[in-house]
């Protein structure tokens, strides 16, 4: 009889015990998703500021946000007569690029761009740039050939 007073005294309490057991792992769950979260949060926060510095570092690559000639060179400076030399350009928030004299090729607004050319004598290029609001910049350079 003693056993089933006190299997009876178990069962009364054992429904509470079992409403704490939930409410724990209700808590654990909670706190653990909770955590999760805000780690995600700084993780996402973490990442758009890596990007935003990345994207700043692009952006100064490029020149900025300044209207301005990057470069603008002749690989290799001398050259003989009938060989080719490349001559590279590069220019920031420019509209418009134009070299004179004419070396029949495309040139347009470039962070960087290069194509060959084969003067046939020593010849000064000049490089302009616009940027649409009436400002100009140019840069000159002498491939010499011999």
């Amino acid at each position: 009889m003693q056993f089933a007073a006190l299997a009876r005294k178990a069962l009364r309490y054992t429904p509470i015990a079992i409403l704490l057991a939930m409410i724990w792992a209700g808590y654990v769950l909670y706190a653990r998703w909770s955590e999760d979260r805000d780690l995600a949060a700084r993780a996402k926060e973490r990442a758009a500021a890596e990007r935003r510095a990345e994207d700043q570092r692009s952006l100064e690559n490029m020149g900025g946000t300044e209207f301005k000639i990057l470069l603008f060179y002749a690989s290799p400076g001398t050259v003989h007569r009938g060989d080719a030399s490349e001559l590279c350009y590069g220019v920031a928030n420019a509209q418009s690029v134009k070299i004179e004299p004419d070396t029949k090729r495309g040139v347009w607004p470039s962070v960087n761009r290069c194509f060959d050319v084969s003067p046939k004598k020593t010849t000064t290029y000049t490089l302009t740039a616009e940027d649409g609001h009436g400002n100009t910049k140019t840069a000159t350079l002498t491939l010499e050939v011999h």
